[in-house]
C-alpha cells in the first residue's frame, strides 16, 4: 500500500471569527491559498488515490476537499472520526488494518502529533523518530502490510513550498 499523509492547512485560532471549538476552526485565507498550491503540486506529480479519509475537523475536511476537488476524487472522499485531532496511533493503525478491501493508494488528512507519530511507528516500530509535518505538508510511505510496528518505509516528506514549486 502507498500511504500518503497530509497535514491540514493553516487554520484560524480559537476565538477568531467567533469560533470557540477546536474542531470548528476553518482554514484561513492563507491556508486555502497554500493548500490549493499543494493540490496543484500533487496533480503535477500525477498523484491519485483509491480512498481519501479525513479527520472530521473543519480545517482537515476543507483541506481534503480542496485536494480531492483538484484531483477529481470527491467520490472517494469520506470523513473518518478515528482521525480526529486527539487520535491515537494504535487506533489509526487499527483503522488502516481494517480497511476492506485494502486500497492500493490511500490519503489520510489529519493532524499533528499523530501524523508524525504514525510515521515513526510504521517505519521504526516505535515513537522515537523526530519528524515535523509542516501545515499542508505531504508524506508518502510504502507499507508491505499494516501492523502496529515497523511495516513500511518512508519514501518522502515534502513541505508546502516543495509542492507549490512542483505545481
Amino acid at each position: 500500500m502507498e500511504l500518503y499523509l497530509l497535514r491540514h492547512g493553516v487554520a484560524a485560532g480559537l476565538g477568531e471569527g467567533g469560533v470557540d471549538e477546536d474542531a470548528a476552526r476553518p482554514l484561513t485565507t492563507e491556508g486555502v491559498r497554500k493548500v490549493t498550491a499543494v493540490a496543484r503540486g500533487m496533480e503535477a506529480l500525477g498523484l491519485t488515490f483509491d480512498l481519501v479519509l479525513t479527520s472530521p475537523a473543519v480545517r482537515a475536511r476543507d483541506t481534503a476537499r480542496i485536494v480531492a476537488r483538484r484531483l477529481g476524487l470527491l467520490g472517494v472522499l469520506r470523513p473518518e472520526p478515528g482521525l480526529s485531532p486527539g487520535a491515537r496511533v494504535p487506533g489509526v493503525v487499527g483503522l488502516l488494518a481494517g480497511l476492506s478491501p485494502a486500497p492500493e493508494r490511500l490519503l489520510l488528512v489529519g493532524h499533528e502529533p499523530w501524523l508524525g507519530e504514525l510515521v515513526s511507528v510504521l517505519t521504526t516500530g516505535g515513537p522515537g523518530l523526530a519528524l515535523t509535518f509542516k501545515k499542508a505538508g505531504l508524506c508518502r510511505l510504502t507499507l508491505g502490510r499494516v501492523i502496529p510496528g515497523r511495516c513500511g518505509e518512508l519514501d518522502w516528506l515534502l513541505t508546502p513550498r516543495h509542492l507549490a514549486a512542483i505545481g
